[in-house]
């Protein structure tokens, strides 16, 4: 009998132990499952998570990046967490990250924001283009909403001087700001640069903000290279704004034509029908020639006050120009000028 109950005793302790052992066995692969690290990388790794993506989108997203090593497990986890919807976002996954925090991570939305720079920019095309290759946004719709007259007015503009609400500068966005966001924030830091002070210099001018932006794009088209330089040219296009004269800046004449290999505006050139024609049409264009900077836009509310009307290029293609008051001056830097355009053999 006491045989019996020692076998019977050896029998429930083998039982439990095996039990217990299974049981350790199961609570471990768990835990590897959810608390052990899964990433494939050393450092740090940022993933972007696309608007609308599926829970597959997800998981083919993080094994095509080489995310993580073990979808299956992310798979199980995500199911037991009931994470079906990931949020878009730019996202850094630090190695030694598990699928707990991982998971915990692509559905808070807690996104890294990034920095959105845009500057050299001529065109509307060239803004929706250089915008969409940083941010996830649609380069046609926001193309679209940039040529809209219903959203130009909306902000208080035309489309043919809606550029200029767009100051060139390094902007924090979330990667995954749509167009329309994307417009209202730049509506915002518009607002934000025209303070009072700026505005009165403008008044002073007799001049818009949208004017003053659309003068500055010609002084930043015209010395590109030299910032230095930009409240003399300027004060000599207000000089010609003054006295009625036409701008004639050759510039103009580019973005008209819209080839802007050009790098000599010849007769040909001057005969061309648009309102962007300042050698035709007296006073600003409708609109920027391109993306003022803001050192462009203060280079005209701080402009230097002198008495040339006229500037050419120097010959020495130093990037700096010679000004004259008289056009007897002007003419003899010019034809100096265009002898090196000549030797260099730059004929268009």
């Amino acid at each position: 009998m006491k045989r019996k109950k020692s076998r019977g005793k050896k029998i429930a302790i083998l039982a439990f132990v095996i039990l217990f052992a299974a049981a350790m066995v199961i609570v471990y692969n768990y835990y590897q499952k959810v608390y052990q690290s899964v990433t494939t990388f050393k450092g740090e790794q940022y993933f972007y998570v696309h608007s609308n993506w599926s829970m597959d989108e997800l998981k083919n997203g993080l094994e095509k990046q080489n995310i993580i090593k073990d979808i299956p497990s992310f798979s199980w986890v995500a199911e037991k967490k009931s994470f079906t919807q990931p949020k878009a976002g730019r996202y850094l996954i630090k190695s030694g990250m598990n699928n707990n925090e991982l998971i915990n991570l692509l559905r808070s939305g807690e996104q890294q924001p990034l920095k959105v720079t845009f500057n050299s920019v001529r065109t509307k095309n060239q803004l929706a283009g250089k915008i969409a290759e940083q941010l996830e946004l649609d380069s046609v719709q926001l193309l679209s909403m940039l040529k809209s007259d219903a959203v130009a007015s909306k902000y208080g503009f035309n489309t043919e001087n809606f550029i200029s609400m767009f100051i060139p500068n390094t902007y924090e966005f979330y990667w995954n700001t749509n167009s329309e966001a994307f417009v209202q924030r730049m509506a915002k830091e518009y607002k934000r640069f025209w303070t009072a002070e700026r505005k009165a210099k403008a008044s002073s001018l007799g001049l818009s903000q949208s004017e003053v932006s659309t003068l500055a794009s010609i002084v930043q088209a015209e010395q590109m290279a030299y910032p230095d330089e930009r409240p003399k040219v300027a004060g000599l296009y207000i000089n010609r704004l003054k006295i009625g004269m036409p701008l004639q800046s050759d510039p103009t004449l580019i973005f008209s034509i819209g080839d802007f290999s050009i790098k000599r505006v010849l007769d040909k050139h001057k005969s061309v029908d648009s309102p962007y024609n300042t050698y035709r049409h007296k006073g600003l264009p409708p609109g920027p020639i391109y993306l003022s900077s803001p050192n462009a836009i203060d280079a005209v509310l701080d402009y230097e006050k002198h008495a040339y009307l006229y500037m050419c290029a120097k010959a020495d293609f130093s990037g700096y120009h010679y000004f004259s008051k008289t056009l007897s001056q002007h003419n003899t830097h010019a034809r100096a000028y265009q002898r090196e355009l000549n030797r260099r053999k730059i004929m268009r």
